[in-house]
């Protein structure tokens, strides 16, 4: 089922997710509906939070991209991105390594609106996946962008924060009009 992604100026975005403690059916239910949504929507992530959901789980895929090659290293070995996704991610820890690096960002939250964001180049990701196993993996390129990006989302962090002040006065016209459009619509289902 594609489900509502919540939009710039729900309360939801800034809500800090809880731990997931067991996989129930109702979560593998959650995540086949944020595939689809994600897919739906042509997006690489989606985090819980932007389902309205405020827990530690995000959903990634980054096979459609070719134009922005992601790495990925498994028990150390260079690993094939493509057999290794789509990839579920609970309770995700993730440090930033390597240098830093801009690159264009987007969110689904946040439509048509993109920003350069500067990121460590690497992520080093331990989490549980959707068969209660502990996974651990480092990556390097989209994938270690979009892993960042949706971690930010599972602590009530958006992309926008990490904007620079330039970037988002360019965008000031569009941010709060989302904001304002979004305010409005929950306004109206009350």
């Amino acid at each position: 089922m594609i489900l509502e992604v919540v939009k710039y100026g729900h309360p939801a975005l800034r809500q800090k997710g809880l731990r997931v403690e067991k996989i129930t059916p109702d979560i593998q239910t959650l995540v086949g509906d944020m595939f689809e949504t994600m897919q739906a929507a042509k997006g690489v992530g989606l985090a819980a939070p932007q389902v309205g959901r405020a827990l530690q789980l995000t959903v990634l895929d980054v096979r459609g991209v070719t134009e922005r090659p992601s790495t990925l290293q498994l028990d150390g070995q260079d690993a094939d991105v493509l057999a290794f996704m789509p990839v579920v991610l609970i309770n995700p820890e993730v440090k930033g390594l390597g240098e830093e690096l801009a690159g264009s960002e987007g969110c689904l939250s946040f439509p048509e609106i993109y920003a350069e964001i500067t990121r460590p180049s690497l992520a080093e990701v331990r989490a549980t996946n959707l068969h209660g196993e502990k996974i651990e993996f480092r990556c390097g390129g989209l994938l270690a962008r979009a892993v960042q990006h949706e971690l930010d989302h599972l602590n009530g962090v958006l992309f926008i924060d990490r904007m620079t002040r330039a970037d988002k006065d360019e965008l000031k016209v569009q941010l709060d009009e989302l904001r304002s459009a979004t305010k409005a619509a929950l306004k109206a289902k009350k």
